[in-house]
């Protein structure tokens, strides 16, 4: 018996992704389980979208924040997705990508973090990692 690994993203698409919820960039992958925010642990899932316009890829990312630690200890280094989810339409090709648009539309209701933007922010020595 033997198991054939698909890789249906490219490598490209995990550089230029970025967490909505902390701004991090790093992602882990769990077998069986799903990949991760190696920060906050918000999982996100990619579906591949019905429509490309003419893109090579277009991705739906989808952020779920039932498993991410702590956003009730600091709002000031996370940022919580309204009602726990959000997704994103990501077009491109390995060359780069771009955000096509977010659901819930950014608003003043929420806005997703950008990439980084917590990076200059020390995490108080009292915030635990883990929940």
């Amino acid at each position: 018996m033997s198991l054939e690994v698909i890789d249906r993203h490219s490598d490209a698409l995990f550089e230029f992704l970025w967490c909505p919820v902390c701004g991090h960039e790093v992602f882990s992958h769990i077998p069986f389980e799903g990949v991760f925010c190696k920060n906050c642990n918000t999982q996100v899932v990619l579906r591949e979208s019905q429509e490309t316009r003419g893109y090579e890829e277009a991705i739906l990312a989808c952020f779920d924040t039932d498993t991410t630690w702590n956003l009730h200890v600091d709002e000031k280094l996370r940022r919580d997705l309204p009602d726990g989810s959000a997704r994103a339409k990501i077009f491109g090709t390995r060359d780069g990508y771009e955000v096509d648009w977010w659901s819930p539309k950014p608003g003043e209701e929420w806005e997703p973090v950008e990439r980084g933007e917590f990076d200059d922010v020390e995490e108080p020595d009292s915030v635990s990692h883990l929940a």
